[in-house]
């Protein structure tokens, strides 16, 4: 048992640390956005599954010494294929999809030795009881999932804040060389084992193991559990890394709940009871789709708390209802290759399918809906022997929710619809709350709850009820723009909305461009205001002050981040401005919803790709002004604010140019990061708030940071009154570099 308990231990622990690890070196290649996370999650889930059947299919199709050959003849080879880390070569050129390099990057650096990792647990699971007959397994597959989950919580608090990407890659190469170690002596003990044809490989006799074979709705429910928990995963992941930042903690944590609820609900039956769980899967549920009509209103740690609670409880009732349907030992194999193709089947849906069927990330929407499907087929289905006395009890929670949120709905529409008299609201909730009191007062004198036996039914009529009012719920809250937009589209790189107001006011008339919930651009439709500088850029603003500071003549002046293309006001005949965009999707819009573009009299020229790589390439640009501006949503480029790229920045800026950083935010205080960057290459700088006002209400609130060796410029009139004091000390952040970029001082 030691031995294999070792390495299945390390097994599992080097397959879970290797994904946040290979995700930081591949993140700046390609934009730092979710989908890049997402698209690795794909990788890791399909290898996982492939794994899973290597060892469903030698360990029934070889004999075991021919088991032990094949898998040392792997071993070596993953061994031969270290380092892990990706080439230059495959840093992507242009834009586009790149989701097929990103695929093929991570099979060519990684590809062989995470396969092997894959098949670990499952393998040795089968070794094990050829080798000790009768013996239990299970133990192993706990153990296999404690070392999972000491990988990731591990990651982002000790290997991430200690160890360079480069020692990290060390360190895992020296894991997997103790892995193979461990591993090819247990292939060892399975060559020199006797030979025991009739045992089960999952322990016991096969012969007294004989099992009907599973009914086809119990495997149906096999694959689509595992699938919508996956869903969840991925789409509650990506969310959090679209509102906040692509980080491995934002990463982890949805990743080790969602490993933890498998955890808790395959150690033993139970931790998982159908009673109290329906009732969190309802607060959960209702919770999540709260948060979605919140959005960005809500605060960083609220929207954490709930994504994250959400997506634990859901993954715990499929996972619940998962064991709840396992089959004897003969079909295990099959069962966990199920489970494994069932979260396959889910990140192809979230990396592939949903970016080309849906123009917003609705993924979470039908995750949701799925779950609650799926618990009611459940239910449904449950031929286990379960006491009446629970189904009532659960009967009787359901009963009351479903009142009381009919009452919330009433008291609700109450108020937001004074046209209809109160009193209409006030009878209809007393009358509700009236046939339910006579209702029971009738059962009762009746005597009828004794002899009622279908509380099971009620319970799943009154569910069924639940999803349709979350189904809902859900819709409203995916149309609540419909009314003002006129176009909406979706790729690898986000979602992206057009909505139009005030048509009927001409002067007062806007499109308004929004990155998922956040404003990347307004223009007014007259002529006479279309070439304002709107929202973050008007001419109070810190960008805007920097563009007035800049010496008289041609000028150029680089933007990372296009927009609508407000940024191109500025621009003057005989200035250049040079463009960085990575997201095609967007130039499309701004050229074909908006006119900044074609309205600019200097030269404008957009360069398709992520802005780092692109400067990276490129001979020296001698910018007079370089404005970084490339949020997605309200997360931010990480990559795009460390020392590496700042050296790449200082190579393109003129000696007395400017670099002016967008840092406004509603969850991360940038500015101590960027205070950090200045003394780093010994810049001066200033701080630029702007507040609103309602009188100019195209304006928005802004916050950026000038960065200069020269001194001319921060002392112009303009800027020195606009400049607010630097709190130089006020957090302690380490110096961002493309190794290190830690995001938990800077919370708000």
């Amino acid at each position: 048992m030691p031995a294999y308990a070792l390495t299945i231990f390390i097994g599992a622990f080097l397959l879970f640390q290797v994904q946040p690890l290979i995700g930081k070196y591949i993140l700046p290649w390609f934009g730092g956005g979710p989908g890049v996370w997402t698209t690795c999650m794909l990788f890791f889930q399909a290898l996982l599954l492939g794994g899973y059947t290597y060892a469903h299919f030698t360990s029934h199709g070889l004999k075991p010494r021919t088991q032990a050959i094949a898998h040392v003849v792997l071993l070596g080879a993953a061994l031969a294929l270290l380092p892990i880390t990706p080439a230059d070569t495959w840093k992507p050129h242009g834009d586009g999809n790149p989701t097929l390099q990103i695929l093929a990057l991570l099979t060519a650096s990684l590809g062989l030795p995470y396969f092997v990792l894959a098949a670990t647990s499952p393998l040795l699971q089968q070794w094990f009881s050829r080798a000790h007959p009768g013996a239990s397994p299970y133990r192993l597959y706990a153990l296999s999932n404690a070392g999972s989950l000491l990988a990731l919580g591990s990651y982002p608090f000790f290997f991430e804040p200690h160890f360079t990407r480069q020692a990290q890659a060390r360190l895992w190469g020296c894991g997997l060389a103790v892995f193979v170690v461990c591993c090819g002596y247990c292939a060892v003990k399975l060559w020199k084992a006797p030979p025991a044809e009739d045992s089960d490989p999952f322990g016991g006799n096969s012969a007294g193991s004989e099992a009907a074979p599973p009914p086809v709705l119990q495997k149906i429910l096999w694959l689509l559990l595992p699938a919508c928990a996956s869903v969840l995963l991925l789409a509650t992941t990506n969310k959090l890394c679209l509102d906040v930042a692509v980080i491995p903690f934002l990463w982890v944590l949805p990743l080790a709940l969602y490993l933890l609820s498998f955890i808790i609900c395959f150690d033993n039956p139970r931790w998982y009871a159908r009673l109290p769980f329906t009732l969190a899967l309802v607060a959960a549920l209702g919770g999540s789709c709260w948060a979605l009509f919140k959005g960005s209103d809500a605060s960083l740690y609220v929207q954490v708390g709930i994504y994250s609670g959400g997506l634990f409880i859901c993954c715990m009732v499929c996972h619940g209802e998962l064991y709840r349907l396992r089959p004897a030992p003969r079909h295990l194999t099959a069962f966990y290759l199920t489970i494994a193709a069932g979260g396959a089947l889910g990140g192809l849906f979230v990396a592939v399918a949903a970016p080309k069927i849906f123009t917003d990330y609705y993924e979470m929407h039908l995750g949701l809906l799925l779950c609650g499907l799926l618990f009611i087929i459940a239910c449904a289905h449950d031929r286990q022997p379960v006491s009446i006395k629970q189904w009532r009890w659960l009967s009787y929670a359901l009963t009351l929710l479903v009142f009381g949120g009919l009452d919330w709905s009433l008291a609700w529409l109450g108020k937001h619809y004074p046209g209809i008299p109160k009193i209409c609201f006030t009878g209809l909730r007393v009358g509700m709350w009236a046939f339910l009191v006579l209702l029971v007062a009738f059962w009762l004198l009746r005597k009828r709850f004794g002899s009622f036996q279908h509380w099971r039914v009620l319970t799943c009529v009154w569910l069924s009820v639940g999803l349709l009012a979350l189904g809902t719920a859900l819709w409203i809250q995916a149309r609540e723009s419909d009314g003002h937009r006129v176009f909406r589209a979706r790729n690898f790189y986000g979602t992206l909305t057009v909505c139009e107001y005030r048509r009927d006011e001409p002067e007062a008339h806007y499109l308004l461009l929004q990155h998922g919930r956040i404003t990347h651009g307004l223009q007014f439709v007259d002529p006479p205001q279309a070439n304002w500088p709107t929202t973050y850029y008007g001419e109070a603003s810190g960008v805007g002050l920097a563009v007035r500071a800049l010496p008289a003549g041609s000028r150029r002046i680089g933007l990372v981040g296009l927009g609508t293309g407000t940024l191109t006001t500025y621009g003057q005949a005989g200035d250049y401005l040079r463009i960085y965009e990575i997201n095609p999707e967007v130039q499309r819009v701004a050229t074909s919803r908006f006119s900044y573009l074609c309205h600019c009299p200097a030269k404008v020229e957009v360069v398709l790709g992520d802005a780092r790589l692109s400067m990276e390439r490129e001979p020296p640009q001698h910018f007079d002004l370089l404005a970084l501006d490339a949020f997605s949503s309200d997360a931010i480029p990480v990559h795009l604010l460390t020392k590496e790229a700042f050296q790449i920045y200082e190579r393109h800026l003129k000696t007395n140019g400017i670099i002016a950083v967008h840092i406004s935010n509603h969850c991360l205080d940038l500015q101590p990061v960027v205070v950090n960057l200045a003394r780093q290459f010994n810049y001066r700088l200033a701080v630029i708030d702007y507040d609103e006002t309602d009188e100019a209400w195209w304006l928005y609130s802004s916050t950026w940071i000038l960065l200069t060796r020269n001194e001319a410029i921060l002392n112009s009139p303009a800027i020195r009154e606009a400049a607010a004091t630097v709190e130089t000390n006020r957090v302690k952040v380490p110096l961002w570099t493309d190794d290190f970029a830690s995001l938990f001082q800077i919370l708000k």
